[in-house]
């Protein structure tokens, strides 16, 4: 009985241990200042009373334990709250033992009012803080606070309740809680939780084709002149300015010339036609070229630089895939797949068809394949970018994302990576498992208050732990049916849907225009910028209002940390199913600032009608009671509202398709 940790569950049982990917296969994730609930579930036989503690192993090998009170009696659930202050990897384990002072507490609080063995209880309480001065290591002060117990324990001049009163205070329990008298000792294995810097979970993404900034048609030979780097920096102070973190940028690699594409993705590219950038590669090099036109290396760490002195970071497009005049495809044709009649099969996604592209095929020298992907990112790294979105994950091997995401943050751990893996809920959560920082997620079809709701809780649930949402109203190849058919009305609800559901969004830009035509059978925009240079006024980017919208959203998101957070999620009942109510909340113990923090958002799913609703609001999920009230500013509008348990909200789409209220 002496190996406790050794046994299958301990002599005080220790099961349901959370955060856990697979017990311990795969960290769980987290970032520094996120509260991360530690759960277990631990009981024991009889009435004894049982406590447990968290213990975490920081990245430099010391220990921190934390109390771990009983959260849930009636299924023996016990909950701390971790907040890390560094990153880097840490491991944590549950401690439980038999409580001989609580055992004792209970039973006297019980039996001495009622005049049951009251003698002795009070000398087993006696013996048992006697017990905790002894075993237990702690400061002179709190041993004091013990003695001056067992005095009064002792002291048959009083009477029992008085000689009882010390030793069951508030105090004696604060002591006994932060260095407790503990038998039967049973440990957990271990758990690893992987922390990493906040823009990990918290991010904000404007998506750019550097090529459309400055564009210019010579209207007189219709000829383009390419955007370049340079011009394109001339956007970034607009986009820092609406509070964006991120800017992204489309591949900028040099662009293949056979079966280029033409406009609207049309197998015929007339002369002038720039190519899709997702056809990567030519004679002037591949994913670790600059496409001539866009300017050079140099450029580019410019452009780089002058993002960063905005206080924005550079993402960059990783597409492993390839145009047939990609340096790969005659250096190593072994990396594509070759079919029977000896051509190179080029990518589908059907029904649609990319014929100027050649997907990698890592069957053949994965670790080459590999060690070549590796370098490229490395030249990207070092030109200074941080974050790389990469295009359709879910379509290459899970073993080399696992070995490429750990190779680069061993040494680059500053590095982000968000997975745009439209796909089955299985290959997503794995991919985010083994080391994607960020998931692109369903957001985009769940187009009904009741579907969209019911994801927001399933993200916010146990996969928080590992599957970080980045929210995207639309991108370069979606645009769903809502967007096509609703108007500046559902770019705005979206809008607010995407920033404050989320710790992390994106905007692909002209969003501002409600750039909302779609191409004939297709879920994406006509005169699709893939295929097109797409120039924009921005002088008119506000015309809409939406680009006010943004700058508004983005200034609420750096204000209030519950927006920062994955958890704290509850939906709220209406009585109108188009009306979605949901808050974010984080408590006082659990927000950086050290002061709860509570944003309530209502959105309308109907963008042609007027609609209202009552919204029965759970006031517990914002820590409050059922018969509380609270004053809310809405930081959309400007008015003022108080608000109960119900409260009525009207959404006329023709003033406004959401709420976004502040908590006072």
């Amino acid at each position: 009985m002496e190996h406790a940790r050794d046994m299958s569950v301990g002599r005080i049982p220790i099961v349901g241990v959370q955060p856990s990917l697979e017990e311990g296969r795969w960290p769980a994730k987290a970032v520094v200042g996120e509260a991360v609930p530690i759960t277990a579930t631990i009981f024991r036989e009889g009435h004894d009373a049982e406590g447990a503690t968290v213990v975490v192993t920081l990245p430099d090998g010391t220990d921190t334990t934390l109390p771990m009170p009983l959260d849930d009696f009636g299924n023996a659930r016990y909950e701390a709250s971790f907040v890390p202050s560094r990153e880097g990897l840490h491991h944590f384990r549950v401690e439980a033992w038999s409580n001989p002072y609580a055992t004792w507490a209970h039973a006297a609080e019980l039996k001495i009012p009622a005049g049951v063995d009251v003698h002795l209880m009070l000398d087993e309480g006696v013996a048992v803080l006697t017990r905790a001065v002894a075993e237990v290591k702690r400061p002179a002060a709190r041993q004091k606070v013990l003695r001056e117990a067992i005095t009064a324990l002792a002291n048959k001049a009083l009477t029992p309740d008085a000689r009882l009163a010390p030793a069951v205070s508030d105090a004696v329990k604060a002591v006994l809680t932060a260095a407790p008298l503990r038998d039967w000792v049973t440990i957990s294995r271990d758990y690893p939780l992987n922390v990493e810097r906040e823009m990990a979970l918290a991010s904000s993404w404007y998506e750019i084709f550097p090529r459309s900034e400055g564009a210019r048609l010579n209207k007189r030979t219709g000829a383009w002149t390419s955007g370049t780097f340079t011009t394109a920096a001339k956007r970034l102070p607009g986009i820092a300015a609406m509070g964006f973190d991120v800017v992204y940028l489309t591949p900028i690699h040099p662009i293949g010339i056979t079966h280029r594409k033409g406009r609207n993705n049309s197998l015929t590219c007339e002369p002038g036609d720039p190519g899709s950038p997702y056809a990567i590669g030519a004679e002037q090099g591949g994913h670790d070229a600059i496409h001539p036109a866009l300017g050079t290396m140099r450029t580019f760490k410019t452009f780089v630089k002058k993002a960063r002195e905005l206080d924005l970071e550079v993402a960059l497009d990783l597409a492993l895939q390839c145009s047939p005049d990609h340096p790969w495809v005659t250096e190593h044709p072994e990396w594509f797949t070759t079919q029977l009649d000896g051509t190179i099969a080029y990518a589908e996604n059907p029904p649609k068809k990319y014929q100027d592209i050649y997907p990698l095929n890592f069957d053949n020298d994965p670790d080459g394949v590999a060690q070549a992907v590796r370098d490229v990112l490395q030249v990207w790294i070092d030109a200074g970018v941080t974050l790389f979105r990469v295009d359709n994950p879910h379509t290459k091997p899970l073993t080399f994302w696992e070995w490429l995401l750990a190779d680069i943050a061993k040494d680059h751990p500053d590095v982000i990576f968000l997975s745009e893996a439209f796909t089955r809920p299985a290959m997503m959560h794995t991919l985010a498992k083994i080391g994607f920082h960020q998931s692109y997620t369903y957001f985009t079809w769940r187009q009904s208050a009741a579907e969209m709701g019911e994801y927001l809780e399933e993200l916010a649930g146990k996969s928080s732990f590992y599957m970080r949402p980045n929210f995207w109203p639309t991108t370069h190849d979606i645009l769903t049916p809502d967007m096509q058919r609703g108007g500046a009305p559902m770019f705005k609800m979206r809008a607010v849907l995407a920033a404050t559901a989320s710790p992390s969004y994106g905007i692909y830009t002209g969003y501002e225009f409600v750039e909302d035509v779609p191409r004939p059978g297709a879920e994406e925009q006509i005169d699709n910028e893939k295929y097109e240079y797409k120039p924009r006024d921005w002088s008119r980017a506000d015309d809409y209002g939406i680009e006010s919208l943004l700058t508004t959203l983005n200034s609420l998101r750096a204000k209030h940390p519950a927006l920062r957070r994955q958890r704290g999620m509850h939906v709220h009942t209406t009585n109108n199913p188009n009306i979605l109510c949901f808050s974010r909340f984080v408590s006082a113990a659990d927000s950086p600032t050290g002061k709860a923090d509570a944003v309530i958002t209502v959105v309308s799913f109907d963008a042609d009608v007027v609609h209202d609703a009552v919204v029965t609001f759970d006031m517990a999920a914002i820590g409050l009671t059922e018969e509380d009230h609270i004053t809310v500013d809405d930081a959309l509008s400007g008015a003022t509202y108080t608000w109960g348990r119900e409260f009525y909200v009207r959404l006329d789409p023709m003033v406004t398709t959401a709420h976004v209220v502040e908590v006072r």
